[in-house]
């Protein structure tokens, strides 16, 4: 006997290890098992022996489905008492519980038996049935089962003993044998209701001899043979069994016609309400008639994708430019959205882009921050045209550029102010050059001053100079970005370092002072590439501490670790001294140097008095803070680089409305396609092999809401009532003929994308509506 004992050192072994080590055991040639469960469910069945021997199996605290599809030759026995699904299926085995049972015990068993000694749940017994070339399945209770029982039976005997269920108003519960076509229930005890088509009788001779050559094995299987005189007395017990159909009275079917004719309308109760014009529909009916109507909706919902993407960036239509042969056109439309491909969307991003895809759910996202790449050295031509409006920018960082680079390929004359010497904001100045290639930082921002973007660096603005913007520009925005560092007014915060300014001393080319063991607030990206860089300049030690669990990409804190560093929280900053930092629990980190990084608020005392909320600004519903100037991005709120740049293009959306004298309204948000309008199984058949190169991604694109041209529709349409139109522009739209179209919804379901959806027909709901009207 083989013994299993499922629980080892504290750890529980899944039902998965437990039915494979069964499986190969019996292929060893095992027969007999005796297993310590811990709830692992399907213990017993499908098994066979090799050889043809009784499989047996000795189970405690088994969990669902004990001996589900148990096969001929099994035999398993349940110490106490078990979960749902005893038996279910079961298809020969001899499956003994000797306590109570759950919901749905013998769940569509087919053969073999099933004995419970104690009480069994919901549902027991329905859906049993019987093969007439096999013998019937037996389903033996000692004590009562639960509501439901024996529901839509087909076949088999079960017997219900009633023992111990005085206080029970009926020992089948309630809505017992509903549906029941075949089989027999025999029952000792009370029972309260039963349907019309079932008929309750006394026992016959057969019954009898049944239950007298069962009782003994099923008293003894589950150790209760003390009972059997009590469970003999046959006069107590009661056989359910359904109809015969000659039993059963023919129901006389009405005559449709004269109903309708007499008593739906004319002169019937509905004849004040309806109004009926007696048109005779087929079964299947096209035009008006049709119950539902497809709709080609395509590019209606935003793909995962461009919904997740702070920026926008519809990357299934720069895959569907690939599909089509346009690659110039594909690398170019992401430069519509955002000016930094490469240096955000394919370096610093952390792609929620990707977090969302759909064919994730398949294998892997598509590798967008790679396609981005691409983009990061394709040139555009600056714009032919020219609106004669100037534009003033202070700020050159990421949503400063963004905007600017907006503007001008609308035609907008654009200068960027910065107080800075170099152009890009955290960008240039803050982000570690071990993590920002500045070549690619460089080809980016020449590719702004190309398109004819002008910048003005080492521009301090303040008061005088803002007003000087302001007169000189027909619209100025306002994004400074944060340099401002934050911190907590904590006990020797004047010990303190700040990160912002450690990484710009760094990227300036300077040495800024590091001490051999520091310690740095803020568990933040910003909070890593301090640790990081400390290292860099000579740190021999560097633990990151934070409130709450650090909130760094975890590549970022990958990076850190490699290096050696070490994270602590929760750790709520209390005192800083000159021999380190102590928490508000007592503890103590040693360090000669603390460099606090939990963020950065902008710098706005060049503003007159404007609405905030602390340090940020509040624009209004256009973005505006004051008549004709605009805010974006980290002057706002803090956000990632790509919220900014996301922020920025909606911004100049409006600008461009304000300057060319429209009315300013924000876009309208598409909403994400839901992911059962998309048929997953086209894709699910091809393309798990290697993953391809990023140009090639669009062989794996799911296209989600956007029409992939592949003529599914076209072909799967059984009416042939889809046609595609080629449009002048060389793009397409099929489109659906109503008086081909059956509304069988064949189109909506089998669309890999989603584009086609099948919805009520409005036309007939609006007939409708009109009638009830009169």
């Amino acid at each position: 006997m083989l013994k299993i004992e499922t629980i080892r050192n504290h750890e529980r072994m899944s039902t998965q290890d437990l039915l494979l080590m069964i499986e190969e055991a019996v292929k060893s040639g095992e027969t007999e098992f005796d297993i310590a469960a811990s709830g692992q469910h399907d213990i017993g069945g499908p098994l066979w022996h090799p050889d043809g021997r009784t499989l047996k199996f000795h189970v405690t605290n088994a969990g669902q489905r004990v001996g589900s599809m148990c096969l001929p030759n099994t035999e398993i026995i349940v110490e106490g008492s078990t979960s749902a699904d005893v038996g279910w299926l079961n298809s020969g085995g001899i499956i003994t519980v000797k306590g109570d049972a759950g919901d749905t015990s013998g769940h569509c068993s087919s053969g073999g038996k099933i004995y419970i000694g104690g009480r069994a749940g919901t549902r027991t017994g329905s859906l049993m049935k019987h093969d007439p070339l096999y013998e019937e399945p037996e389903l033996w209770v000692l004590k009562n089962v639960g509501s439901f029982s024996f529901e839509f039976m087909g076949g088999g005997r079960a017997v219900v003993c009633g023992v111990d269920c005085e206080d029970f108003s009926s020992v089948l519960g309630e809505r017992a044998c509903v549906g029941i076509v075949g089989g027999v229930v025999y029952v000792r005890g009370k029972i309260s209701d039963y349907p019309d088509d079932i008929l309750c009788l006394e026992l016959d001779a057969d019954d009898v001899k049944f239950l007298k050559s069962g009782m003994n094995h099923f008293l003894n299987a589950v150790e209760k043979s003390e009972l059997i005189a009590e469970l003999s007395d046959w006069r107590e017990w009661k056989k359910l069994r359904p109809l015969t159909f000659e039993e059963k009275k023919p129901q006389v079917l009405p005559d449709l016609a004269a109903f309708r004719q007499n008593d739906w309308v004319k002169g019937g109760i509905f004849s004040d309400v309806a109004d009926d014009d007696f048109t005779v529909l087929n079964t299947v009916n096209r035009g008006l008639y049709r119950l539902r109507v497809p709709s080609w909706d395509n590019a209606k919902f935003s793909a995962p994708c461009q919904f997740f993407c702070p920026t926008g960036i519809p990357t299934q239509q720069r895959l569907a430019l690939l599909r089509q042969g346009k690659i110039d056109d594909a690398l170019k439309l992401v430069l519509e959205y955002t000016p930094f491909p490469g240096s955000v969307c394919g370096t610093l991003c952390p792609n929620p882009c990707m977090d969302g895809c759909s064919r994730s759910t398949i294998d892997e996202a598509i590798k967008i921050g790679e396609l981005s790449l691409q983009s990061a050295y394709v040139e555009i031509e600056p714009p032919k045209t020219s609106t004669g409006k100037q534009v003033g920018i202070i700020g050159g960082g990421v949503a400063g550029l963004s905007t600017a680079w907006q503007l001008s390929r609308l035609g907008h004359a654009v200068t960027v102010y910065d107080n800075a010497n170099q152009i890009g904001g955290k960008l240039a100045q803050v982000i570690p050059h071990s993590r920002m290639p500045q070549e690619l930082l460089q080809a980016e921002l020449n590719r702004i001053e190309k398109i004819g973007v002008k910048f003005v660096m080492g521009c301090k603005v303040d008061a005088a100079k803002f007003n000087q913007i302001c007169e000189e520009s027909d619209a100025v925005l306002v994004a400074v970005g944060g340099h401002k560092a934050r911190y907590f007014q904590w006990e020797g915060a004047e010990l303190l370092t700040f990160g912002v300014e450690f990484l710009k001393a760094i990227n300036r080319g300077e040495k800024p002072h590091v001490g051999k063991n520091v310690v740095v607030i803020g568990g933040g990206n910003s909070g890593m590439d301090v640790a990081t860089s400390a290292y860099e300049q000579g740190a021999g030690s560097v633990v990151v501490v934070d409130v709450v669990k650090p909130a760094a990409f975890a590549k970022e804190i990958r990076r850190l670790e490699d290096f050696g560093g070490k994270i602590v929280w929760p750790f709520v900053t209390k005192k800083i001294t000159a021999d380190g930092i102590f928490s508000d629990d007592g503890r103590f980190i040693r360090a000669d140097q603390v460099i606090v990084s939990i963020g950065e608020a902008p710098v706005l005392d060049f503003l007159p008095e404007v609405k905030k909320f602390r340090d940020w600004l509040i624009p209004d519903a256009e973005k505006k803070i004051l008549p004709k100037v605009f805010a974006a991005g980290d002057v706002i709120k803090p956000g990632r680089l790509t919220d900014a740049i996301g922020d920025a293009r909606l911004t100049a959306l409006m600008m461009n409305q304000f300057l060319l004298g429209e009315k300013i309204s924000p876009l309208l948000a598409k909403k994400i396609i839901p992911q059962d309008n998309l048929s997953k199984k086209f894709f699910e058949k091809c393309h798990h092999c290697d993953l391809p190169d990023p140009m090639h991604e669009h062989l794996r694109c799911i296209s989600c809401g956007t029409c992939r041209d592949c003529r599914i529709c076209l072909n799967s349409c059984p009416e042939k009532a889809i046609t595609r139109i080629e449009l002048s522009d060389g793009s397409w739209q099929y489109v659906s003929d109503e008086s081909k179209c059956i509304g069988c919804g064949i189109c909506a379901g089998v669309c890999p994308c989603g584009v086609w959806n099948i919805r009520d027909n409005p036309k007939k709901i609006s007939m409708y509506r009109t009638y009830d009207a009169g």
